[in-house]
């Protein structure tokens, strides 16, 4: 599975589909967007490195860079496969860093549509602790899409979203200019509007998806009046439940009262073919998770 693939496969504009690869972990059936997978390779052993993470297996040179190993059946608690011979490891690509998942099976890959993937209520499933950011139903069994960006920013924190990058920002005035930020991941939203309260943004509401911040932004409409009154600037992730962020752009783009409104896509999957969608699609602004404090000079330039 060529890395130049990963950026071309997520869409398809009249399907609107999205390819899961399935695997198992302790006899769980989970999923991960196939956009985030480099390739696969079998397991092997690693070297163990002191004082690190407990989840970390250690580290690996397969090629030409080293591979972190984590161990996901030991962070989500479950069982061990008993069978390592098997085992395959997920290298990946996000937010700008390389990990290898230890995953016990790799079943097949999906083709689905975003509106088939079912959210999850946070409240019941862990709140911004759960790992589980979506359900869909494939033949017989439910495979749980598994929030990889929570997984990586608890395991290396330098990696994720740092409120600290935020405050590096001196100098600045708070604001109540409303801004709506879609997020599917109850973690990563949670430090989004950290961030951004940090930044002096006052006014920040949040969407678990594009069609939860579309029907709100109907909502706004009917209200009458300047829509800016209540949505200044959408911060949108790409891929999430029910409606992914490119699908959003194009209804407000579409939209003759809400067609000025500047969207910007936050996303761990802004590649250079992803960018291009962005573009055609017309994104405002797309920044590359997790530069947060590029994020506020992005919404600053647009609505202060």
């Amino acid at each position: 599975m060529g890395s130049d693939k990963k950026d071309g496969i997520l869409f398809e504009d009249e399907a609107k589909e999205l390819e899961i690869m399935e695997f198992t972990v302790g006899g769980g059936f989970f999923g991960i967007n196939v956009a985030k997978v480099i390739e696969l390779m079998q397991y092997s052993e690693v070297t163990p490195l002191p004082n690190s993470n407990p989840y970390i297996e250690g580290v690996f040179k397969p090629r030409d860079i080293i591979l972190t190993a984590v161990d996901l059946a030991g962070y989500m608690k479950l069982p061990p496969s008993g069978a390592e011979r098997r085992d395959v490891f997920l290298i990946t690509n996000f937010n700008n860093v390389n990990f290898a998942f230890h995953v016990h099976s790799v079943e097949a890959i999906h083709k689905i549509s975003w509106s088939d993937i079912d959210a999850l209520d946070c409240s019941l499933y862990g709140g911004d602790e759960g790992l589980v950011i979506g359900v869909t139903r494939f033949k017989d069994r439910l495979i749980a899409i598994v929030d990889f960006e929570k997984i990586i920013m608890d395991i290396s924190p330098r990696s994720g979203i740092r409120p600290e990058d935020v405050s590096a920002l001196s100098g600045r005035e708070r604001s109540d200019k409303p801004i709506l930020v879609a997020e599917d991941s109850p973690f990563l939203s949670e430090a989004i509007l950290k961030a951004l309260n940090s930044a002096g943004f006052s006014n920040v509401t949040r969407c678990s998806n594009g069609e939860e911040a579309w029907n709100l932004l109907l909502g706004y409409k009917e209200m009458g009046g300047d829509i800016s009154g209540y949505a200044a600037i959408v911060v949108t992730d790409i891929e999430m439940p029910r409606m992914d962020g490119h699908k959003l752009i194009k209804l407000i783009r579409s939209d003759e009262k809400l067609n000025k409104l500047p969207v910007i896509i936050f996303s761990s999957l802004v590649g250079e073919n992803m960018r291009v969608k962005g573009e055609e699609i017309g994104a405002t602004a797309q920044v590359f998770k997790p530069e947060i404090a590029k994020l506020v000079n992005v919404i600053d330039e647009h609505i202060l």
